[in-house]
């Protein structure tokens, strides 16, 4: 017989579905411009990534702040170029993080 109720054993996974898709989006649009205009995964090369992307967030919500809502080169929200840039430090650092962690075990 067919079970009337499914079970899905997924309470203590990440709830992928509180990502704000609206907002991803536009942090998308923003991947895509920086992918065409440099390369795909360019970032990943960047020296001095730590003060480049740092100071690169801070000049987006600065301007933000001071109500300017749209970046003048691509045309998209100055906060999606700032989460970018954050993800950008993020992503590197926890990378970093994990090599330390790797060579400080052995692996």
């Amino acid at each position: 017989s067919i079970a009337k109720s499914g079970m899905k054993l997924d309470a203590d996974k990440d709830r992928w579905d509180l990502l704000p898709i609206d907002a991803t989006r536009e942090v998308v649009k923003v991947l895509t411009y920086g992918a065409r205009k440099y390369a795909p995964e360019n970032w990943r090369c960047v020296e001095g990534w730590r003060d480049r992307y740092y100071a690169a967030a801070l000049r987006h919500l600065t301007a933000w702040r001071a109500g300017e809502r749209l970046d003048e080169a691509s045309g998209l929200p100055r906060l999606a170029h700032a989460i970018c840039s954050l993800i950008f430090c993020l992503e590197l650092d926890t990378r970093e993080g994990n090599d330390a962690t790797r060579k400080n075990s052995g692996q």
